[in-house]
């Protein structure tokens, strides 16, 4: 994706046969700074917005190109967020009333789904994004940006006045954490923006619909227009929303952050949550927790007969996280077998649960987390077009977590993720090559 720079933080720039075009920022005006001097604004020069891809060390895969293990016509289609990203980062998370100085600043393009699409369309399918931007220059970006990485915009709908959405992000350089601070857009996305024909066209040929959850109305037009095609539904649950409890009655699929089990079903673990959430959406064929440097957990529903052999779901995954903890240093997944699996107060599925670590990145090596859950989206619907077995699955999922966004971008390293998958490589300012092995 483009990324910008503050230039007059930097120690070093690109040469000036990198730059090209910049951008203007002038800070959000408010009725309270009406009358007050004007900021100077901030000159941000993209460098890399025209930039050339690395030849792929297999020529088997290229951005923009399909992945041979999928057809043509695998096709996903995203309806959420997509936005401009302001990463500011500082030394350390200030204090209220501080004042502080960032040592570098990039502009670039972000919302859930705009980014778990720009992963799908690197590893090789044919992304095609249900959003919305206004005319102005941070929305133009936006467009550009997806349609570098071959993701298909012709669904966007462009408001001739307003805003585009975008977030501010605090990138804490001594905790390697990153908060976020979102403005939404004008005027929002709402259902008579898309056509039937339009609406029609975007589902036309899609494998799996994706749902970041913003923009209810409008999803859930999507949604029951998918369900009436047979089309396979995920849902990110990032956390509670409106209108979240009334699309998930349509998901097939449901990968959700750490703290939205608990909050949506008031079980007092994690792994209780799971059953829960298994017993309350009928339609959900697994659900996935991340749980960010310690990886994630898994349960899936068995279809077929149910099995005999009973356990408590909290004992069956603190038995797995020890057996994964000791069988390997390197990210791995574990799987129970096919089990009932009781949680106390609230029930019993019958299914499998698998537990996935995470790689533990150096410190020196992380940069920040941005995106670090819509890469992993991404590798799930990667992993579900067509669906594969989720042992396999699985190590992808674990280590897209970890190495699409934190791995320190300027220094050159492979990671191996899986003998029969897809290998990460690490590259300059402009991103991550992704290779077939």
């Amino acid at each position: 994706k483009h990324s910008t720079l503050f230039r007059d933080s930097l120690t070093s720039l690109p040469s000036t046969s990198d730059m090209s075009s910049s951008l203007l920022l002038l800070p959000p005006s408010s009725s309270s700074s009406s009358s007050s001097q004007p900021h100077s604004p901030l000159t941000l020069t993209f460098y890399n917005s025209s930039r050339k891809m690395r030849a792929c060390r297999n020529s088997r895969f290229t951005m923009c190109s399909s992945h041979n293990s999928h057809p043509p016509n695998d096709v996903v289609v995203g309806c959420g967020a997509a936005a401009v990203d302001i990463l500011a980062t500082v030394a350390a998370y200030p204090k209220p009333d501080d004042k502080i100085r960032s040592f570098n600043l990039k502009v670039q393009g972000g919302g859930n789904v705009g980014n778990a699409l720009t992963c799908v369309a690197r590893l090789g399918l044919k992304p095609r994004v249900i959003s919305k931007v206004a005319d102005d220059s941070q929305g133009k970006s936006v467009l550009d940006e997806l349609q570098a990485d071959c993701v298909d915009t012709s669904f966007m709908v462009v408001a001739k006045e307003g805003t585009t959405p975008f977030t501010y992000i605090i990138v804490d350089n001594e905790m390697k954490t990153r908060t976020c601070i979102h403005t939404p857009g004008y005027p929002r996305l709402v259902p008579q923006d898309l056509s039937e024909s339009s609406l029609l066209s975007a589902l036309d040929g899609a494998r799996i619909v994706y749902f970041d959850g913003r923009f209810y109305e409008t999803a859930l037009v999507v949604a029951r227009e998918a369900v009436r095609k047979n089309i396979p539904i995920l849902v990110d649950a990032e956390g509670p929303r409106e209108g979240l409890d009334d699309l998930l009655k349509f998901a097939n699929y449901l990968v959700c952050s750490a703290k939205f089990p608990l909050a949506w079903t008031e079980a007092s673990t994690i792994p209780q949550a799971l059953v829960s959430i298994l017993l309350r959406l009928p339609n959900i064929r697994f659900v996935i927790v991340t749980l960010g440097k310690d990886g994630c957990i898994m349960l899936e529903r068995n279809l077929d007969a149910s099995s005999t052999d009973e356990a408590d779901i909290d004992r069956l995954v603190e038995s797995l996280k020890t057996t994964s903890s000791e069988s390997a240093s390197h990210p791995t997944c574990i799987s129970s077998s096919v089990k009932t699996l009781k949680a106390e107060g609230i029930g019993t599925v019958n299914g499998r649960i698998y537990v996935g670590t995470a790689e533990s990145i150096p410190p020196s090596e992380l940069i920040d987390t941005t995106g670090a859950g819509d890469a992993f989206i991404g590798a799930v619907i990667y992993g579900t077009v067509p669906p594969l077995f989720p042992l396999l699955l699985m190590p992808l999922k674990d280590h897209d977590i970890n190495m699409c966004d934190l791995v320190n971008p300027l220094t050159h390293h492979d990671f191996k993720l899986h003998d029969h998958f897809v290998y990460f490589s690490s590259v300059n300012e402009y991103g991550w090559d992704l290779f077939c092995s």
